[in-house]
């Protein structure tokens, strides 16, 4: 299916170090490696370099990210170029890998650079798709691998240090070859979903009258469809009356609340009123007595490590930043040397990062604004653990501490970043939080009523984060204190409730969904079983995947609450008769078996083979159940009129050049609708004129009366001077009137 015999055929020999290649992933890396080095020469393309833990003749060439691209099926045969279910399913026998346009220069460089090295060393980002990136680009140049030693660049940091000491201690390159077909396998099995998946709903939803793309994916299309099937739980929840009975508790004068223990939950009075006989309970006040005084020490360990999906839900909860948004500050703090390696799913450390963190404490310190104790300074399993990382460590600080000065500098949410990894990561070498709780049974009739209070002890690791206004403050709640076998008085009431619908997604709750497969796990504890979950998408891919939803009007962000556009469940109910596209459990299963092929436990063969039988059945499938399906046939007539209604929105008054057609809002401009007519109109008026935005009364008077009342403000793009002006329309055209 690939043609790669030449990187099997051999793992490197005894070749003679001559010529040595560094081959980053974009320039800002390579600039990187280059200031770790003691000389260096700036070239076109690439650098000269040399440094003691290099070979001579060294030098550095880079990608711009993914050089080497899948190609799009119209390359493969134009008949391609127009979507028709005639031809689906598109398999290639083949897949051919291109270059753009855009990047050949630099393609280039790096191939003959690559064709003259005896030695490559793989230095693209330190993760599966750092190896596609490196392995497609060898892998297009055509050179014999067989022929140079391939070795591997692995760190967590940029800071001069951890790239140095990474080129003393590179790895056999051979030794990712299998990352790189896991990465390469679901980039092709991607690339089968959506080239096949989109046209098909697409050409089908169109024939019954619907506009638009629907594009389909293997990671988001389950990912919308949970946002989907949230918005119909609360959509169709209906909010339920229940009782519960508390008591309130009168003893040495002072008052507290008690709850009925066990917990009980009544549906209505009659079953409140058979429940207080049953226990000899009458309503309003009445004796008791205190059964039993319990006082128990409890303490609380600070939060775990942060893997890139647990920072980028907190930073959602606290600053409701988007999680691709959160990704890319991470990345800017490491590419300034400041965080380690974002794209992590860890939650634990080794000792060596374990030791770095001690011996740099005091400087950590600097930015707390209260004295912490941190003075837990052995490893503790909980965050210390190196057999439980396996690529990349939980994301911490790096040895490199900056100034109050340089961290005031960076952007808000960079800064908020890095001040919450810092207090995250510090938190571990804190006491615990402690507080004494005290619980008080109190009988009354045949019936226990319990009330809990808390006080704290040591504030401990949470002091850490008290500065935080979003950080919830931890009450003190003192109960009276009471005597075994003590009367009391008990005034009975039933307190009405009702019950509550689900709780919308937020892009942090989602990205923790995704990865753990529609299991929603909202409280921290819960992180630590993530790590072995079956999740979909990866640390690197999810942020992406929200993104795209987005991009596309599929999923609508209000107020940090994410839901589903008309466009989304148009997609969702045409989607749901297929579970496969659907399922988070089986698309995680899917990611389970593409991390088998780097385990050299499956081919990647096998797994492609599985989703061309899966897109054969779409094919084969979808047509008749999109045709038949009534809930979705109504969808599809709601989203008609809902589309005619913002159309009719959208109109601004009568083309005046074709006479015919209706100048509508098309999101840059307004333009008119007549625009793919047998005679075509194409009258367009710009939203914005000499660095001024024109107000929809504008619009409409030029369309009208042909100009406009005089408009203040414009501003003169070649003397950059204000000025104000009528506009006009002339021959079709818009001018200034200054009459």
């Amino acid at each position: 299916m690939l043609d790669e015999t030449c990187l099997e055929d051999n793992k490197g020999g005894n070749i003679k170090m001559s010529n040595t290649v560094i081959l980053a992933e974009k320039p800002s890396q390579a600039r990187s490696y280059v200031e770790a080095f003691q000389k260096s020469t700036k070239k076109q393309g690439y650098y000269e370099v040399s440094d003691p833990v290099l070979p001579d003749n060294t030098k550095i060439t880079f990608g711009f990210g993914h050089l080497v691209e899948l190609a799009t099926p119209e390359k493969y045969d134009s008949k391609y170029k127009k979507w028709a279910l005639s031809n689906l399913p598109i398999f290639p026998e083949k897949y051919k890998f291109i270059v753009g346009a855009d990047k050949k220069n630099q393609f280039n460089i790096v191939k003959d650079l690559l064709n003259e090295a005896d030695t490559i060393i793989i230095a693209t980002d330190s993760d599966r798709e750092g190896e596609n990136i490196a392995w497609s680009i060898m892998t297009k140049t055509g050179i014999n691998l067989k022929n140079k030693i391939l070795k591997r660049l692995w760190i967590n940091s940029l800071e001069k240090e951890a790239i140095l000491d990474g080129f003393k201690n590179l790895k056999d390159g051979w030794n990712y070859y299998p990352a790189y077909k896991e990465a390469q396998t679901r980039q092709i099995s991607d690339w089968l979903v959506g080239m096949n998946g989109s046209p098909l709903y697409t050409l089908l939803l169109q024939q019954a009258g619907v506009k638009g793309v629907y594009s389909i994916g293997r990671v988001q299309t389950p990912t919308l469809y949970m946002v989907y099937q949230r918005d119909l739980d609360i959509k169709n929840f209906k909010p339920e009356p229940y009782l519960e009975l508390n008591a309130e508790v009168e003893a040495n004068s002072q008052k507290f609340v008690a709850k009925l223990d066990p917990y009980k939950r009544f549906l209505d009075e009659n079953q409140l009123i058979t429940f207080m006989s049953d226990k000899n309970l009458e309503k309003g006040l009445q004796g008791g007595l205190i059964k039993d005084i319990q006082k128990n020490h409890k303490k609380t360990t600070s939060p775990r490590l942060f893997s890139l999906s647990s920072l980028q839900s907190e930073i959602n909860k606290r600053y409701h930043a988007s999680a691709s948004d959160t990704l890319q500050a991470v990345q800017n703090l490491y590419e300034a040397k400041l965080l380690t390696y974002p794209r992590t799913d860890s939650n634990y450390i080794t000792e060596q990062e374990f030791n770095y963190l001690v011996e740099n404490l005091n400087g950590y310190l600097g930015f707390l604004s209260k004295d912490v104790s941190l003075t837990h300074q052995e490893p503790n399993k909980r965050y210390v653990n190196g057999t439980k990382v396996q690529e990349h460590h939980a994301i911490i600080m790096t040895k490199t501490v900056p100034t109050q000065e340089k961290l005031s500098k960076l952007p808000a949410l960079e800064q908020r970043i890095y001040n919450l990894v810092l207090r995250t990561t510090l938190a571990m070498f804190a006491d615990p939080y402690e507080y004494e709780e005290t619980v008080i049974l109190t009988s009354v009739g045949d019936a226990i009523f319990k009330a809990t209070g808390n006080v704290p002890k040591n504030q401990g690791w949470k002091l850490l984060f008290s500065d935080y206004k979003t950080e919830k403050k931890e009450e003190e709640t003192t109960l009276p204190l009471v005597e075994v076998g003590q009367s009391i008085s008990a005034n009975l009431a039933p307190d009405k409730k009702m019950t509550k619908p689900p709780v919308p997604f937020t892009e942090g709750t989602l990205i923790t969904a995704m990865k753990t497969a529609g299991k929603t796990l909202d409280d921290e504890e819960a992180q630590s079983i993530l790590k072995d979950s079956e999740g979909i998408g990866t640390e690197a891919t999810r942020a992406n995947v929200l993104d795209v939803l987005k991009k596309r009007g599929y999923l609508l962000t209000e107020k940090n609450k994410l839901h589903v556009s008309e466009q989304g469940i148009t997609l969702c109910k045409a989607v749901e008769l297929q579970p496969l596209l659907t399922s988070p459990e089986m698309t995680a299963k899917w990611e389970k078996a593409l991390k088998q092929i780097s385990q050299k436990k499956r081919t990647q063969e096998n797994f492609l083979n599985q989703i061309q039988q899966f897109i054969q059945k779409l094919v084969t499938e979808v047509p008749s159940q999109v045709n038949n399906d009534n809930s979705l046939n109504k969808q599809i007539t709601k989203q008609k009129d809902q589309e005619e209604q913002t159309n009719k929105n959208a109109e601004i008054g009568i083309c005046p050049i074709c006479k015919n057609g209706k100048i509508v809002d098309k999101g840059k401009f307004y333009g008119c609708t007549n625009y793919k007519a047998d005679e075509p109109c194409k009258f367009t008026l710009p939203k914005k004129w000499s660095n001024k935005s024109l107000p929809k009364t504008a619009i409409k008077d030029l369309i009208t009366s042909g100009q406009t009342n005089k408009i203040k403000g414009f501003k003169s793009n070649k003397t950059g001077k204000k000025f104000d002006a009528k506009l006009t329309i002339k021959e079709g055209k818009l001018s200034f009137d200054f009459g």
